[in-house]
């Protein structure tokens, strides 16, 4: 199998960028996408030339550090899969690939393929955390809490924190892993001590650093979690709850 790749190429973050063309002429449809870039770095390597840098960890969809935008859609052609699990047979008859990095202001390229997503780290920091008392560990029934709460609040926790939903909302918008974070905490008893003062400091940092959500549902499509679009909705309906009932709850 042949396969054609435009890879983007870029030295650095204040470097310009530009894309070079490569063949693989020993490609398999069993290959994904982060093999095929091995193989490429491979072929790379005997002729002598700088490596193709792209990150990755667990190859499992479980990290979410591999993510990149292949043929102009974050992640690959097969709806709701990281980029490691992307394989070639699903691209069909498509024999040329335009890979590049994830393509968002807030997520500036460092090198290739690489992206600083730290600004989605930020948004944890503002809020993503929760105050408990120190000590022996409680007993296992002495915070109860319902099935269906605990079931949609692992739900949302699935969120891998990738990014793919930033890259394919034409605002930039991080409100899917923001309201991610925000309905999984806000289901739960444990963070309710400052379930207000959450909302306020990850609307607040999302606003800093993030566009606007515009609600055409496309960061869905590319969530490898299956993160659902209320999701979206948590983050208008936890800092109204803030601003109602105050700051701290």
């Amino acid at each position: 199998m042949r396969v054609e790749l435009e890879i983007w190429r870029q030295d650095g973050p204040s470097e310009p960028g530009r894309f070079e063309t490569h063949l693989i002429d020993d490609a398999t449809p069993e290959m994904s996408l982060l093999e095929l870039l091995d193989r490429l770095n491979d072929q790379l390597a005997e002729q002598g030339i700088e490596p193709i840098q792209f990150e990755s960890d667990c190859r499992e969809g479980i990290c979410g550090a591999c993510g990149v935008t292949v043929n102009d859609r974050p992640h690959g052609p097969v709806p709701k899969t990281p980029s490691c699990r992307q394989h070639l047979r699903a691209f069909g008859q498509v024999t040329t690939l335009r890979i590049e990095p994830l393509r968002s202001a807030g997520f500036p390229v460092i090198r290739d393929l690489v992206v600083d997503r730290s600004a989605l780290d930020r948004l944890i920091q503002a809020g993503g955390h929760i105050d408990v008392l120190t000590g022996t560990a409680p007993d296992a029934d002495a915070m109860l809490v319902g099935h269906e709460d605990a079931e949609a609040a692992l739900d949302f926790a699935a969120c891998i924190g990738c990014g793919a939903c930033v890259a394919a909302c034409p605002n930039g918008a991080a409100h899917l892993f923001a309201g991610a974070k925000l309905a999984h905490l806000g289901l739960l008893p444990h963070g309710e001590q400052e379930r207000g003062r959450r909302s306020k400091a990850v609307v607040d940092q999302l606003d800093t650093e993030f566009g606007p959500c515009s609600s055409y549902g496309e960061c869905v499509e590319v969530c490898p979690a299956g993160i659902p679009l209320t999701a979206v909705a948590a983050v208008h309906k936890e800092r109204l709850r803030g601003l109602f009932r105050g700051r701290a709850d």
